[in-house]
Order: structure tokens, then sequence, then C-alpha cells
């Protein structure tokens, strides 16, 4: 019965031997519950996400087996790669909303897991018989539901790596065939990219907890000229956090303005740049003020890859760049990935 919590991966830098691989998408993970006509769509938190995409309601109910739970994640795909900025829109509270979208950019499931089965649990049968059930319970199954393809082959799987992510693929999940379905623990291996950029420090925010800082605001420079809010790095120790407030202090500005993110707070202002503090449906009344600091200092970041023009997920701090002038951090330095149609993705292995 739902909520049921996923399976997770832990990050490991190379791709081990002897396990079942596959690609790790990029979108919203969901664990399916289907008996007859009902059918709930759990988010990663156990959370339901149904009501959010009505259209993979009635492709589910069309391809799955009548009763079952199928672990898999939600995707868009435009102009044939995973755009996650067009899947976060989906989560809107207006039903009228949630309808358009679901018509103009509908939704994708793909399915790499079968918990469930008819009358019974599959989650202490091993992976690689869980994979078998999986295939011949999808082996009918057509768009916008897909079999996620899996290998053995090591070789292949590296392949994978490097051609998938032009399709706006994260990396690939190595996964033990022995290993049975164990929600919420992280028992699984993902392998992503990892590149570093240089980028501007541009402002900070204070932490949770107190006076100390929270997260960095990195900035990188367009073609324009202009600097642009690119994400933030924000993994650091408490005893860093605050010597942070100090060592950033000589940079603080007294109030925004002569900042290149001064007009944050004008909501405009959000729809002709990349400025901090834009409000999302999911921080919600989350306080987003930030402290300017003069954008003269320059640090390493190592990330995985870019959503559009911003780093996809938080960056990790690597070092101060002091040999760096704030002017030459601008997008040129950013690796360009080929791209990839993610149909020919969904059409490799199985």
């Amino acid at each position: 019965m739902p909520p049921v919590k996923p399976m997770l991966a832990k990050s490991v830098a190379k791709i081990p031997p002897g396990m079942q691989y596959e690609a790790k998408w990029d979108g919203f993970r969901a664990i399916v519950h289907r008996d007859g006509d009902e059918l709930e769509i759990g988010s990663r938190t156990g959370k339901t996400l149904t009501r959010y995409f009505p259209e993979l309601v009635a492709a589910l109910k069309e391809n799955l087996p009548p009763r079952c739970v199928v672990d898999g994640e939600i995707v868009i795909v435009q102009g044939g790669r995973l755009d996650f900025d067009r899947l976060t829109e989906r989560i809107h509270p207006a039903a009228s909303r949630v309808k358009l979208l679901a018509e103009t950019t509908p939704a994708s499931f793909v399915a790499f897991d079968l918990l469930a089965l008819d009358d019974g649990s599959l989650l202490d049968t091993p992976l690689a018989d869980r994979r078998t059930a999986l295939v011949n319970a999808l082996s009918t199954a057509r768009p916008p539901v897909h079999l996620a393809p899996a290998t053995t082959d090591p070789a292949l799987a590296r392949e994978w790596f490097e051609r998938f992510e032009g399709a706006g693929l994260d990396g690939v999940v190595a996964k033990p065939l022995d290993l049975p379905y164990r929600p919420d623990a992280r028992l699984m291996f993902k392998i992503k990219h990892e590149r570093t950029a240089d980028v501007v420090l541009a402002g900070f925010r204070f932490h949770k907890s107190g006076p100390i800082v929270g997260s960095l605001l990195l900035g990188l420079y367009d073609d324009r000229g202009a600097l642009q809010h690119v994400g933030v790095c924000a993994a650091f120790p408490m005893k860093r956090r605050a010597e942070l407030v100090e060592e950033l202090d000589p940079l603080r500005m007294p109030d925004p303005e002569g900042h290149p993110w001064a007009a944050w707070t004008e909501e405009s202002a959000h729809e002709s740049a990349r400025l901090p503090g834009a409000q999302s449906r999911w921080t919600g009344k989350k306080d987003l003020s930030w402290v300017p600091l003069r954008p003269e200092r320059v640090c390493e970041v190592k990330y995985d890859h870019m959503e559009g023009d911003r780093f996809r997920h938080t960056a990790q701090f690597a070092r101060w760049r002091p040999d760096r002038t704030p002017e030459t951090c601008t997008y040129a330095q950013l690796e360009e990935v080929v791209g990839y149609d993610l149909a020919e993705v969904l059409g490799t292995g199985g």
C-alpha cells in the first residue's frame, strides 16, 4: 500500500563491475501503485503526484498490469532531450493550469523496477529476477510508458555514460544483480558526470540556524557582459560557515544598489535575466533574501551538468581562485555536450 519510499543510490567515482547498469534519469522519481481502476503516483518523499499528471494516469492504466507496484521516473521530453524546467512547471496548484500543461507538455514514465505483481510482493526477490518480471510485464507497453534500457555489460555502460548525456541524462546507475528492494536504503550506486568551472561569488544567504553562511550565490558573465545567477554551493561544515561570514565581510555592500542583481526584488526583472530570489512553488514562503557582495572574488566549483544556463544541482566548492579575474568567468569555459536524441536512448537495450 502507498506510500512506499524508493530505494536510493550512493555516489561512486567509477562504474563498478558485475552489476546491472541503467541510465540515470533526470526527472521526478515516482512509485506507481495500480489496483484495477485505482492508481496512485507517489513521489520520492511519499507525497502524491497523481493530480499533476492526469495524462500519465490514463497511460499507466492502459500499459501496466491490473495489479502492480512499479518504480520509475517521470520525465518530459522537449527537442529530443529531457527538460527538467518544463517538468517542474507541472507542480501547480491550479487544476486548469495542470490540464493545459498536460496537453501542451505531456510527460512520460520510464519504468525500471517492479515491486509487486498480482498478489505477490517482490521486495525480497533478487534484482535479476525482478528485471525479468518487469520486462515481461511491460512487453506490450507503448509510449508514453517506457521500459528503461538495462545491460550487464560494463563496456556498454561506459558507452552509455558518455553518449546519453547529450539527451539530458544524469549518468549511470549500477545495481547488484542479487539486490533485494529495500525502500529508503542507499544500496545502489550512481556514477555522475563531474566538471569544474570558475565562477564569480556575488552574494550569500544566511543559514536557517543563525548568522552563519548558508549558501554562496554564484554567477557567470554572458556574451552581453551581464552577470547571470547560475546556482549556489552550500555544503560546508558549521565551523567553516561561521568563518565565511567574517572572511566575506570586506566584500559586503550596505545595500544592493549598484550590484548586478540589484533588481532581484522586482518580479519583472526575472523575465529578462537570471537573478537570485525568484519565488518558486518548491520554496513557497521560504526567505530568499540574500547579502550582496561586490563581485570581485572568484572560486572554482564542481558541477555535474547544466540545465539551460544554470547548474542543474547544487555545486560543490573546490577552492578560491585569486589568480582569476571575475570578467574572465564566462559561459564560454563550459564544456559543450554533444546532442543525443532521447528516442534513441529509449530504443537501446532491453
